[in-house]
This record gives structure tokens, C-alpha cells and sequence, in this order.
């Protein structure tokens, strides 16, 4: 190894260097050979000169290596030195990790692009900001702006942040309230043409730089689709529910016309009849009064009041609200932590609504079963909040959990099918949502999740 070589060298220079020392200490004091004295005293301190040289290289060239280093200057190279230099292998060291800094380097490069290139391919729009290089006035530098972020908003790829919020100035407002992380739905004016963006903001420290980075992309596409798709099953439903009102009652007006029609008596059979029919229409036509009425009722919910409730007390008011109704049909109905102390905001009278719609399907989910049993409690897990009702009732079909949400779809033979659209409306206004586990056969649990912090 070099440093061995080094050693050996220098402790050879150092001995040369003393006994060159002693000897001419010896001639000075004991000879009168000034020529011999004069000759030594040069070499001497040309052996002191050469020592100080041979240290001051290595220092100079680690030295070079280092700022080399320090500024990225893959230039340097100590190829002639590996093989004629004092410490060949010193040298060739410092010749690999240049290299190897370099590949690096370039490594690093090459991942860059092809970051850049993926960023500036996707259907996202992508605004890096470098909060810590500003200009001299100040102004934040945009380090990134691909070609979806120009596209999207319709302007160039601005260097400045400061010209982009002269240009959109409600885009920019936007970002400044979530500019501590988060996101928001917004819709923005460009070139006569409105468009919805999901915008979403990160802050992100890297290297002792401070940057945000702003992604957005257009959802109007994405929400009239969705919007046609539950158009389509509303519609289908409505149809369906009107088809099945009014096709009897067309069918029975016709009756009753033919039976009119040229009459001026109806025989006692005939008015049966008629009656029959009329009752029938009215009766169907109720029906149809009902459907519309659920509908309005689905469509016009109350903005919840909310207020400070704790679990124990909405666990009571449910207990005692319906087990009675429970007891009737003979179901065992267990209300579980019922002097619960933690509070959330909301309404109550709505909340209760839901807990009811919930317990009702279960009561009826469990009236076939042996031992038919209802549960109630809640659960704390990662800031969120449930509200379970479990019963082992014959469980729900993998295909119709989703379905059992659509407005008056329902499995129950006397059913409207809009008692779980209320609920998860309400809980949607609460912020929050229902979840629903089956297993057929074995039963149920729904679960209503609120936000807890």
C-alpha cells in the first residue's frame, strides 16, 4: 500500500537527513576540511529541501483532490503520476473515485431526465417552486413547469411564480391556502372555457432547499361521467318504478273506457267492475305519489346542525327508541357503552335517523334466523370513529353491496329502498361515511365513520 511505501521513504530521508547531520557536526568540530564541510552542508539542505518537497506534493495533490471534490471537476487526472509519481497507488485512488464520483454524476443525470421526461409525458400538471431561490427583488423561481401544467392552465412555462399569479391570480390564490400541505377542488376560467382541477399541494425539503410542489389536473371529464353513469341508474330506476304505476293504470283506463263508451246504464256486474278498476288506479297511483314523495325526501335533506353529543348519549336514545320494536319481533338487541364520554359534533336527530334505518334492516336481515341477536357499539381506530351495528342475519351478496346504496333499490319485499341513500347522505354532510361488511349466511355489520381528533 502507498502509505507503507511513504513510511519507508520518509524514515529513509529522515535517516539519510541525521546522519548527514552528525557527520558534518563531526568534520566542523574535529577536521579542518572546509571543502569536505562546504560540500556536505549542501547536500544537507538540499536533503532537508528535497524532504520538504516530497511532503508538500502529496499535500498539494490531496489538496487539488479535494476541491476537484468539492466543485465536481471531473477534468483532473493523475494518470502520468500513477505510474512515475511518488505514491502510485495514492494517485490511482484518487483517479478511481473521480471516476466513480463522475459516473455518479452522470447516473444522477440520466435518473433526472428521465424523471423529466416521465413528469413532462403525464396528463398531470406539475409546478415546482424553489422557495429558497429568489431573485434579487425577491421573486420565487420556478425550478419546474411541465408541458400539462401549460397546457391545463393555458400560459406559457413561467421562470417567476410572481408572473403566473399576475396571470391566475385565483389559481394562485388557491395554492397560498393549502401551501402547507393538502388539496382542493377548484374551477378556473381559461380561454373562455370552464375546467374543474383536483389540486393538490406538498411542501418538501431536500438538501437544505425549501420547494412546493404543485400538482393538478382536469376532473370535469372524469365527474360528467360519473355524473351521466348515476343519471343512467337514477333514471332506470325512476322508469322503472313509473313503468310499473302507470302501465296498469293505462291499461285499466282503457277498461273503464270501452266499458263507458256508448252506455247510458252500467248492470250491477259492470259497476263492480268499475269500481274495482277505480280503486285499483288509485290505489296505484298512490303508489306512484309515494315514489315521488321519497324521491323529494332523498333530494331535500336538512343542513345538519351540529352540536356536542357524546356516544353514550346517542347509544341511549337508539336503545331505547328501538328496542321495544326489536322485542316485538322477538330479536335480542344489545346496546353496548352506553356511558361513553367522548363528544363529536353533530346532529343528533339525523345520526339518529341513520342508527335507525341501520337497526330496522338488521331487525328484518334477522327475523328468519334462530336466535336472531343485534348488536350496537363503537370503535376508536387512527382518528376515526365507529358506530357499529353487526347481526347475524343471512348476510348480502358480493354483487348487491354497492347496489343496496342506489335510491330505491332494495331486497326487502315491502322496502323503498331509500333509507340507506338518506343515511349515507347524511353522513357524507357529517363528513363522514358508511361502510358495510356481509358475509352470506353469516351476516352483517355497518359501520358509520366520523373523523375523530
Amino acid at each position: 500500500m502507498f502509505y507503507k511505501r511513504f513510511t519507508f521513504r520518509l524514515i529513509l530521508r529522515l535517516v539519510i537527513i541525521n546522519l548527514l547531520g552528525y557527520l558534518l557536526f563531526y568534520l566542523i568540530k574535529n577536521t579542518q576540511l572546509w571543502f569536505t564541510i562546504i560540500g556536505l552542508s549542501l547536500v544537507f539542505i538540499g536533503s532537508i529541501i528535497s524532504l520538504y518537497f516530497y511532503i508538500n506534493e502529496i499535500r498539494s495533490d490531496i489538496k487539488r483532490f479535494i476541491l476537484a471534490v468539492k466543485t465536481r471537476d471531473h477534468t483532473l487526472n493523475f494518470k502520468n503520476k500513477t505510474t512515475k509519481g511518488s505514491f502510485p497507488e495514492l494517485y490511482e485512488s484518487f483517479s478511481d473515485i473521480l471516476q466513480v464520483h463522475k459516473q455518479i454524476r452522470l447516473e444522477q443525470e440520466a435518473m433526472f431526465q428521465l424523471i423529466k421526461t416521465i413528469l413532462e409525458q403525464v396528463p398531470v400538471g406539475v409546478i415546482v417552486i424553489n422557495n429558497t431561490q429568489k431573485e434579487q427583488n425577491g421573486h420565487l423561481e420556478i425550478a419546474f413547469f411541465n408541458q400539462a401544467a401549460s397546457a391545463l392552465l393555458g400560459v406559457p412555462a413561467y421562470k417567476y411564480w410572481h408572473r403566473l399569479k399576475q396571470h391566475l391570480p385565483v389559481f394562485a390564490h388557491e395554492v397560498d391556502q393549502i401551501v402547507t400541505g393538502g388539496k382542493r377542488f377548484l374551477e378556473l376560467k381559461i380561454q373562455d372555457k370552464f375546467i374543474q382541477l383536483s389540486t393538490e399541494v406538498m411542501p418538501l425539503n431536500l438538501y437544505g432547499n425549501h420547494y412546493t410542489i404543485i400538482s393538478f389536473q382536469n376532473i370535469k371529464d372524469e365527474i360528467e361521467q360519473k355524473e351521466t353513469e348515476a343519471w343512467n341508474r337514477l333514471i332506470g330506476v325512476i322508469s322503472h318504478e313509473i313503468l310499473n304505476s302507470i302501465t296498469p293504470i293505462s291499461s285499466l283506463s282503457d277498461t273503464i273506457n270501452r266499458m263507458v263508451t256508448d252506455k247510458q246504464n252500467l248492470t250491477e256486474d259492470e259497476m263492480e267492475d268499475l269500481k274495482t278498476a277505480l280503486q285499483t288506479i288509485k290505489r296505484r297511483s298512490s303508489g306512484l305519489l309515494d315514489f315521488v314523495k321519497d324521491y323529494r325526501l332523498i333530494a331535500e335533506l336538512p343542513t345538519p346542525i351540529l352540536e356536542s353529543h357524546t356516544i353514550g348519549e346517542i347509544l341511549k336514545h337508539i336503545k331505547v327508541l328501538m328496542q321495544p320494536f326489536a322485542k316485538v319481533r322477538n330479536v335480542v338487541l344489545d346496546v353496548e357503552q352506553t356511558s361513553s364520554r367522548i363528544t363529536l359534533q353533530l346532529d343528533l336527530k339525523l345520526i339518529e335517523q341513520v342508527l335507525i334505518n341501520l337497526i330496522t334492516n338488521s331487525i328484518y336481515a334477522v327475523e328468519e334466523m334462530p336466535n336472531p341477536h343485534i348488536q350496537v357499539s363503537y370503535r376508536l381506530e387512527n382518528n376515526k370513529l365507529y358506530i357499529e351495528v353487526i347481526d347475524n342475519g343471512k348476510g348480502i351478496e358480493s354483487d348487491n353491496l354497492e347496489k343496496i346504496f342506489v335510491p330505491f333499490y332494495t331486497t326487502r319485499k315491502h322496502g323503498s329502498g331509500i333509507g340507506l341513500t338518506i343515511s349515507r347522505n347524511i353522513m357524507k354532510m357529517h363528513k363522514g361515511s358508511i361502510e358495510v361488511a356481509s358475509v352470506l349466511g353469516e351476516g352483517s355489520t355497518f359501520s358509520i365513520m366520523f373523523n375523530y381528533i
